[in-house]
């Protein structure tokens, strides 16, 4: 039969347990409604980005392009950006992204070619160092605490463009949580260098809208590398409302199962306590009537 005090003492563990996810998951709620209003607005703008350097693609696809487009003639050599979290307590959201690093890795390493990885954020590469730790180039961390500035994404887009002008990659890609609703998120993993051009649906009216001052190769330019950084800022905010949506709801779950452990243990608690009582009853009872 259980102890009474062990019972009492696991029910307040369970219930201040209860607490700490209750407040977690609505300091997650009010933090993911600001990280999805700043992944939201920003799509339009990488979306209207893309669209602009397929246009310019598009009208100098004749005479070639600025290295970031038309990149380095190679594939041997692809470096993978790999964005988790820096903490954990969010269901699955780390692990999805690892697993499908892990899956791209092995991919491109059967098909004979190099590979490299950058991660940002603790947990991907903690959980990478596992097996991969020679891979991996560098880790950042703390990016995504507190609001994310575009100075600190644009330092990191510098250094992928010198490590890609040193001639230390081929192939950019970088792979990350898409938000879709705080219960879905989708991973993905998108071409930044060289620049990876969309299929446009009417190609009359995307390329020939505008008449470009000065030429093309110029403007790309000055396009591209923003575009590296622009891409990067975007994904990493996806990444942060991806990951404040799957907290709430691991939080929102762990709430509710430290609920109906509580029953569970509160039921038992009070059988326990009736059994004890009852039998001491028939103790005073029997030794009543013995006298």
């Amino acid at each position: 039969m259980p102890n009474l005090k062990d019972l009492k003492v696991r029910i307040n563990s369970v219930k201040s347990t209860q607490k700490i996810t209750s407040a977690m998951k609505m300091v997650a709620a009010a933090k993911l409604r600001r990280a999805q209003e700043y992944a939201e607005e920003a799509r339009p703008y990488s979306a209207r980005m893309d669209r602009m350097i397929a246009a310019l693609a598009g009208k100098m696809s004749d005479v070639g392009g600025p290295k970031l487009l038309a990149g380095t003639g190679r594939d041997d050599c692809y470096l993978l950006v790999v964005m988790t979290a820096d903490r954990g307590l969010c269901g699955g959201f780390n692990s999805t992204i690892v697993r499908a690093s892990r899956k791209r890795i092995r991919q491109l390493q059967e098909n004979g070619k190099q590979v490299k990885l950058l991660c940002v954020g603790r947990k991907g590469n903690d959980q990478l160092q596992r097996e991969w730790g020679s891979l991996i180039t560098d880790s950042l961390e703390g990016i995504t605490r507190g609001k994310i500035e575009f100075s600190t994404v644009a330092d990191i887009g510098s250094r992928l463009i010198s490590m890609f002008e040193a001639g230390e990659f081929d192939i950019c890609s970088i792979i990350f949580n898409r938000f879709q609703s705080a219960m879905t998120q989708i991973v993905t993993e998108q071409q930044i260098i060289p620049a990876s051009i969309p299929e446009t649906q009417n190609e009359e009216e995307t390329l020939g809208m505008y008449e470009y001052e000065p030429d093309e190769t110029a403007i790309l330019a000055e396009l591209l590398p923003r575009n590296v950084s622009t891409q990067l800022f975007s994904a990493l905010l996806e990444n942060t409302a991806s990951e404040h949506g799957a907290r709430m709801t691991a939080m929102d779950s762990a709430t509710r199962n430290a609920g109906e452990m509580i029953d569970k243990l509160t039921l038992t608690y009070n059988r326990t306590r009736q059994a004890f009582i009852t039998k001491e009853l028939i103790e005073i009872i029997s030794g009543a009537e013995a006298l």
